[in-house]
């Protein structure tokens, strides 16, 4: 089947559609006191329409690939008799000519070499002169050199580029157990409901003459501030190296926005509050506390599974529902593997099965950034707020140092947030360290 020469045509016009796309959308990219400002959405619809081109491009190498092979295969399948004939009258003519005399000697004893007339013709020849291994045995190509070629490249062949392979990547977020939020201030101010008395009762509508008085409830409330901090990092790469290396380029925004992802779990569960840091739920005064050991130890201990599930009570005993569970990965491993005397497993089935990773009915989120032998279960949708001021972005600039004469840039990735625990009673620290006896 002959290649459809049409469908060539119109690969190569998309092609050229995505690549004036491209264009049109890095033409639209800013340079403000010299940091080009990228968005989001930019980035990504350019590293969609790069993706489109390379598969269009290798599309277009396949059908050319094709074509050429069809014209190689439309060629006669076999010499004439003549033909042979001559090639071999031509190489015998050559093994006889290369009888004790070296390739220098065949180049000025030939015709190519002659028409120069020593250089009265001009310092070109006509046509090439060369030698072809094919048309002879038996002669010593070593004469050509005597060892490999030094410098680089140091050795004869192609070079075969691998793909980079990154490493893998956390695929669960505490993030993503909360509610979120943009804002353009710098400071998050609120009130913290630490005390409520509630005096609600029934109410005659007559005490003897007069009307039934209603009681009075009391709330107690602290105000709270919640600033603003900012994650952000740095590479620094030539900006010749980057283009060349597309992939590369691609590699190294991904790793650093991955890197923002971690330090926002760890900073979200265990920033202290201090200096630039936020100040996390497990470090936020007023939360609950469960130790493993408090729970039942006869006739059978409790398991870990049984202090999750006793934790997520004094959350539901205050008024909240618990809506996530993290734990780290070995702790959750033991959940998981936790058998009963016959060999079987107690966790829902569903979980070994690939199912959503569940606790008690409330999703689970493993991940390193909380430590081994801790846990938290909470509402995370009502007890707590994230507040996005800038979202993660990745920007560029040769205003670093002396980058700009050294051809160097620096891509940094950045991310501005704020978190508000505003109900301290709804999240429940676990403590998987005092195993029950």
């Amino acid at each position: 089947m002959s290649v459809d020469e049409s469908r060539l045509s119109e690969l190569q016009g998309a092609l050229r559609k995505k690549m004036a796309d491209n264009k049109e959308i890095a033409d639209s990219f800013k340079l403000e006191d010299g940091v080009m400002q990228v968005s989001a959405d930019q980035k990504a619809a350019f590293d969609r329409n790069m993706a489109d081109i390379k598969e269009i491009k290798s599309l277009i190498e396949g059908l050319e690939g094709m074509r050429e092979v069809e014209q190689w295969g439309e060629r006669p399948a076999t010499e004439s008799v003549a033909a042979k004939a001559d090639a071999a009258q031509h190489a015998a003519e050559i093994r006889e000519a290369l009888r004790g005399k070296s390739l220098g000697e065949l180049f000025t004893e030939s015709a190519e070499f002659k028409a120069l007339d020593g250089g009265r013709n001009g310092a070109n020849m006509p046509s090439p002169w060369s030698l072809k291994a094919a048309d002879f045995t038996g002669y010593n190509v070593k004469d050509v050199y005597s060892a490999l070629p030094t410098g680089t490249p140091g050795a004869f062949g192609s070079i075969q580029r691998d793909p980079i392979v990154v490493p893998p990547m956390r695929t669960r977020r505490v993030r993503d157990l909360f509610p979120t939020r943009t804002t353009t201030a710098a400071v998050i101010e609120y009130f913290r409901m630490t005390g409520f008395t509630n005096a609600a009762s029934t109410v005659a509508e007559r005490s003897g003459s007069a009307f039934g008085a209603k009681p009075q409830s009391s709330f107690t409330f602290v105000g709270e501030q919640a600033p603003v901090r900012t994650i952000a990092h740095w590479e620094a790469a030539h900006r010749n190296v980057l283009a060349d290396e597309p992939q590369l380029r691609s590699i190294i925004d991904n790793e650093l926005m991955y890197g923002l992802r971690l330090q926002e779990d760890e900073q979200i569960l265990n920033g202290d509050g201090s200096g630039e840091n936020l100040t996390g739920v497990l470090q936020t005064s007023g939360i609950q506390t469960y130790t493993w050991s408090d729970g039942a130890t006869s006739p059978v201990p409790d398991t870990k599974a049984d202090a999750i599930r006793r934790a997520a009570t004094l959350a539901f005993l205050s008024y909240y529902e618990p809506t996530g569970v993290v734990l780290h990965p070995n702790d959750w491993e033991d959940i998981e593997l936790t058998k009963d005397t016959n060999g079987q497993y107690l966790v829902a089935v569903s979980v070994a099965m690939g199912g959503e990773p569940r606790i008690w009915r409330i999703p689970v989120v493993e991940t390193p950034a909380i430590a081994e032998g801790t846990a938290l279960v909470g509402a995370f949708g009502t007890g707590a707020q994230l507040y996005d001021r800038e979202q993660a972005s990745i920007r560029v600039s040769e205003q670093h140092s002396d980058f700009f004469v050294r051809n160097a840039i620096v891509v940094l990735a950045e991310q501005r947030l704020a978190l508000a625990v505003k109900r301290p009673e709804a999240f429940v620290s676990v403590d998987f360290d005092a195993a029950p006896s």
